[in-house]
């Protein structure tokens, strides 16, 4: 944990110097109290960027996000401000991380691994994966330019069975 604090404090002046947005998805609570209060002024700080977003997944997984969006659809329905019957993909998409981002198209997998490892489930349903063996430190231009084409050259789905994803 002294490392993440190390490189919070490090590098947010920097993200907020270039317009980034810093977001850490996923249980900070369970943090110490000093990491919790490190990560909520990085957020407040380059919560107003407008260039890219950093997403940081620490203490992440997909299950615990489906979870706890499923939690926030039940506690809205328990206040009267929802009703089952409007629960759908799009509802639950909205009490997950990340929902204001666009979908994912393409996840890139190192190290020779050839799973997705409890890792953004929801967000990734129609997302291309591509495996590499090459390991993430030594991941540089050329191999992600290799996976950039891969990606281009795929017939994207999105859960049908014809391009595009009609199933018609």
């Amino acid at each position: 944990m002294e490392l993440f604090v190390w490189a919070l404090d490090s590098e947010v002046k920097s993200l907020h110097r270039h317009n980034v947005r810093l977001r850490i998805i996923g249980e900070t609570s369970r943090f110490n109290s000093r990491l919790q209060e490190r990560i909520r002024k990085a957020e407040a700080l380059t919560e107003n960027n407008t260039g890219l977003t950093l997403n940081i997944a620490a203490n992440y997984g997909g299950r615990w996000d489906i979870i706890q969006g499923v939690r926030h659809l039940a506690e809205q329905v328990q206040e009267g401000l929802l009703r089952p019957d409007q629960i759908d993909e799009e509802a639950l998409s909205q009490q997950i991380c990340m929902n204001e981002l666009a979908p994912v198209d393409l996840v890139i997998r190192t190290g020779g691994e050839h799973r997705i490892s409890n890792f953004l489930l929801w967000q990734i349903a129609y997302a291309e994966l591509y495996f590499t063996d090459v390991l993430w430190p030594d991941f540089d231009e050329q191999d992600f330019e290799g996976a950039l084409h891969a990606f281009a050259n795929r017939e994207r789905r999105f859960g049908g069975t014809e391009p595009g994803g009609d199933n018609a």
